[in-house]
């Protein structure tokens, strides 16, 4: 079964004492905006901790590279960054990366 999707993901790491903070920070921005943007099929919020450090990985899935850019722009390998992340990552990484999705079950 061809599903006809794309998976994009984006990582950021931010300090573990801050991780909860930046949780609520990102349901108010990133991921409230990826799911009013037509075309979104879904958004996976991923955590982990290592030292004093929490990563955090966001798998979103589209119908489409024209969905994406609906929420990134024109460039869709670019991350999206919102005013407050420069307050919480430890770095802005610059791109995403994106895979197909094959099969869901």
């Amino acid at each position: 079964v061809v599903l006809g999707m794309i998976a994009r993901f984006w990582r950021g790491v931010t300090h573990k004492a801050k991780a909860d903070q930046y949780f609520d920070y990102l349901m108010r921005t990133g991921i409230k905006d990826y799911q009013s943007t037509q075309g979104n099929r879904g958004v996976y919020v991923l955590r982990r901790f290592s030292g004093d450090r929490a990563e955090f990985l966001l798998m979103t899935l589209w119908e489409s590279f024209d969905a994406i850019k609906k929420f990134a722009g024109p460039d869709v390998e670019r991350a999206v960054y919102y005013p407050e992340d420069k307050d919480f990552l430890l770095e802005l990484e610059p791109s995403v990366m994106h895979y197909e999705v094959l099969a869901q079950r």
